[in-house]
């Protein structure tokens, strides 16, 4: 079977798992280019990672040996990048969020499709094998019927981080923990527990950052299913613990902390999947294995093939989007605020 095509626009702090993983997967995809419009970023990612850029982003949309884009951009950028790629004949693989808003998000989705093309988002947290398994569970309806359904994500992320120009900032980033860093945790939640109905929240900036977004953030929710449960998100618990998922139901419950699952039923002894605990949740943000994009991308390569969505496609990824527009909402307007449908 031919090997699929690949570019990849934007080499800035994502790149790194993604190079891993492309290296690993030359039996199925033939790495085209990459392109950044900095000179210097080129040179180092052709040192670092050997692989090949290019010098100008149209040679990457007109190559015909092209089938799909990795774009790895600031937000504000996705939807031109994005759209500019499908209306080229590209699939998209595209790096979270899909935009800054649940608006935005959506237009890219729909804009993707009318072009006949796939979009795949890098939500690549659902990937883990605890996440795997624990979904595995609950589609057997293991813990029975859903009660409480939590997740807490008490990161850290010191001075050098912010440190570069526009990091946190709405006219770079478009949005603060809850659009950059706990994204990933919503995601994985919303993966495996359904949409979001409603919330009441609260959204804060702490004193170590001088920044227009929120590095606190807090809420209560109501899933669709009827469970009821809190969302807790910071980037400024130093020095910044795994991310968790807590789920009860009338079967038992489920803990998924990092990549470790634990699952206890009644009757039954506890069962445990070890996994590393080491998610970016420090200073370091990149400080995780890149085995969990590499299955992202092997899947978003498959389902390019076999003509089907991939597993973390744009339509599924907009419960996040919808979940975050809310939590946001309910802040400042200090009330409950009903979670747009996808």
């Amino acid at each position: 079977m031919k090997r699929l095509g690949i570019g990849m626009i934007g080499l800035g702090l994502a790149v790194k798992p993604h190079a891993l993983a492309l290296r690993e997967l030359t039996d199925q995809v033939e790495f085209i280019g990459a392109f950044s419009p900095t000179a210097q970023r080129r040179r180092e990612f052709e040192t670092t990672y050997g692989l090949p850029t290019v010098s100008a982003m149209d040679v990457l949309l007109t190559d015909p040996r092209v089938d799909a884009l990795i774009i790895l951009t600031p937000p504000r950028t996705h939807a031109e990048l994005a759209l500019r790629a499908a209306r080229a004949g590209k699939h998209v693989l595209l790096e979270k969020p899909i935009d800054v808003t649940l608006e935005e998000a959506r237009a890219v989705v729909e804009g993707v499709e009318a072009a006949g093309r796939k979009l795949g988002v890098v939500f690549q947290h659902r990937f883990r094998n605890g996440a795997k398994t624990l979904r595995a569970r609950l589609s057997e309806r293991a813990l029975g019927d859903l009660l409480s359904v939590s997740c807490s994500v008490r990161w850290w992320r010191g001075p050098d981080y912010y440190a570069q120009p526009g990091r946190g900032m709405l006219a770079r980033d478009g949005g603060g923990v809850l659009l950059t860093q706990a994204i990933h945790t919503l995601d994985v939640m919303l993966d495996l527990a359904g949409p979001a109905k409603q919330v009441s929240a609260f959204c804060r900036t702490s004193v170590f950052r001088n920044m227009d977004t929120e590095d606190i953030a807090c809420a209560a929710v109501e899933f669709r299913n009827g469970a009821v449960g809190v969302i807790d998100a910071t980037t400024a618990a130093y020095p910044g613990y795994p991310e968790q998922i807590a789920i009860a139901g009338t079967r038992g419950s489920a803990v998924l902390e990092a990549e470790s699952l634990t699952v206890n039923l009644m009757g039954e002894a506890p069962v445990k999947l070890e996994g590393s605990m080491a998610g970016g949740s420090g200073a370091d943000p990149m400080a995780f294995s890149h085995e969990p994009h590499r299955r992202l991308i092997e899947d978003f390569v498959d389902a390019v093939r076999s003509d089907r969505e991939p597993r973390s496609n744009g339509r599924s990824a907009l419960a996040a989007h919808a979940l975050i527009d809310a939590i946001l909402l309910s802040s400042r307007k200090g009330e409950r605020v009903e979670v747009e449908s996808t």
